[in-house]
């Protein structure tokens, strides 16, 4: 495997123990980004500020300065500020315009030595799951490309799963980080909310927003966390001899492809022979809260929010004139009501609130009746769907609608504000599959052990197609 295939952590190394030059290794991924148009994954790529990048890492490396992230390139989903390029959200209304600050996580990432690689594709305004945008094209997924990378960050999975980096951020309000992460056979962390600032990102809900990184292994994802949280605590060690998780009954667990459940069962046979115990937990109040939680807050707080981030960074542009002009056809659906008739109501959005406390409670009631570390279920109830199945997908026989589907499991997690980690545990008719564990609200570097523990025991995930 040649380095530019390997894990954020082990380019470092190399890059520390002078094996290999940065630029040496940059102008590798260059090549390998040039090869990989039809993936569509870049909306900005600046091939010559990222040698220049390297060109400082290495006078730096050279001077026996040493940083987490030294030398190692990184990925933006395009709804993050990042000075030499461009915010464009996936929208027409702010395409191709820049910004005047790097939000406080690309501040943590360049002070850790990080090189910022450019800006990857999306779902408009990151409102969806397809990452099918109508103004910057359908990111396709490096395992199949007529397929969807899952959204809203697809281009940080592709770009991660394709070996163009070894680490992207994304954004996750409701499974926009895990759900990637699931169809692209990466690791994805959704942290626990308010953990990384979400300064200088494009919102949708300041309620369910938050970054998070996908890489190609839990130690990578946690390095990342470190740096974009400021918690260096080292992972604990974890035994999974009596290690009790809770399999969350049965919405999370009802109506998932066959193929996806085989991978699932062989995943969960191989804890179970590990010693760990997986314990029922019923938690059948969860859909009907969260549903009273989830559009209320969202649609609510767009509003708010978007109007507060255009106007604070100078965007240039009104929350009237970015939603008229959106591109897409299930966006547009979605966002050209919210000024009008269909705007939630002050007085629907506080009870959506209370209701999200309520959510929250059940969740603490699930961790701590039943005294399990984690909640596990599958990422996804089924593999990624064919790009333009952006309404409706056929699944288990049903036709059914693709949003609420795929977005089914990650969402009550992401009302309730839970750090998620979902983990590759194998293929599917040759399509990743993910697991996914959720933990309690703080509990992010526990989970990312737990995620560790379980990593070590999985057969490592192949190269996608398109690297072979």
């Amino acid at each position: 495997m040649e380095l530019i295939d390997q894990t954020a952590i082990e380019v470092r190394d190399a890059l520390a123990a002078r094996q290999v030059s940065c630029v040496e290794l940059t102008e590798q991924w260059i090549d390998r980004t040039s090869s990989s148009d039809a993936l569509n994954c870049y909306v900005e790529f600046d091939a010559a500020g990222l040698l220049d990048q390297a060109g400082a890492a290495d006078t730096r490396l050279a001077a026996g300065e040493r940083l987490p992230l030294l030398g190692v390139p990184v990925a933006l989903k395009d709804n993050i500020d990042a000075l030499g390029f461009a915010c464009g959200n996936g929208t027409r209304a702010l395409h191709g315009r820049p910004v005047k600050r790097d939000a406080t996580l690309v501040e943590r990432l360049r002070s850790a030595g990080a090189l910022i690689a450019g800006k990857v594709g999306m779902h408009e305004l990151a409102l969806g799951i397809t990452s099918n945008n109508a103004v910057t094209g359908a990111v396709r997924n490096p395992w199949d490309a007529s397929r969807i990378p899952g959204g809203s960050s697809g281009g940080s999975g592709t770009v991660v799963a394709a070996r163009l980096v070894p680490v992207s951020i994304g954004t996750d309000t409701g499974g926009s980080v895990r759900i990637p992460a699931a169809l692209c056979g990466t690791v994805g962390l959704r942290p626990s909310i308010g953990r990384v600032s979400a300064d200088g990102i494009a919102p949708i809900s300041a309620t369910r927003d938050t970054a998070g990184p996908l890489a190609r292994s839990v130690a990578d994802v946690a390095l990342i966390d470190s740096v974009l949280s400021g918690d260096m605590s080292a992972l604990p060690e974890i035994d999974l001899r009596g290690l009790r998780l809770g399999i969350p009954e049965p919405f999370f667990w009802t109506d998932i492809a066959a193929g996806v459940g085989s991978v699932i069962d062989r995943t969960l046979a191989s804890l179970q022979k590990e010693g760990v115990e997986l314990v029922p937990v019923k938690a059948t109040d969860i859909p009907a809260i969260n549903a009273e939680v989830s559009l209320a807050v969202t649609f609510f707080e767009f509003v708010r929010d978007m109007r507060s981030y255009l106007r604070d960074k100078e965007r240039g542009v009104t929350l009237e004139a970015l939603i008229d002009d959106v591109g897409s056809p299930d966006v547009k659906a979605i966002v050209a009501p919210l000024l009008g008739a269909g705007a939630i109501s002050e007085a629907t959005y506080r009870q959506a609130l209370l209701s999200r406390e309520r959510l929250q409670a059940s969740y603490r009631d699930a961790f701590v009746n039943h005294r399990v570390d984690a909640l596990l279920f599958p990422t996804t109830p089924c593999t990624a769907p064919l790009i333009g199945e952006d309404q409706h997908i056929v699944h288990n026989g049903r036709i059914v609608p693709t949003f609420s589907t795929v977005a089914r499991n990650t969402d009550p997690g992401s009302n309730a504000g839970l750090p998620g980690l979902s983990l590759p545990v194998g293929l599917s008719e040759g399509l990743p599959v993910g697991l996914e564990l959720d933990g309690p609200t703080g509990s992010d570097r526990r989970i990312l052990a737990i995620g560790r523990a379980i990593e070590s025991i999985l057969e490592p995930m192949p190269l996608p197609p398109s690297n072979r």
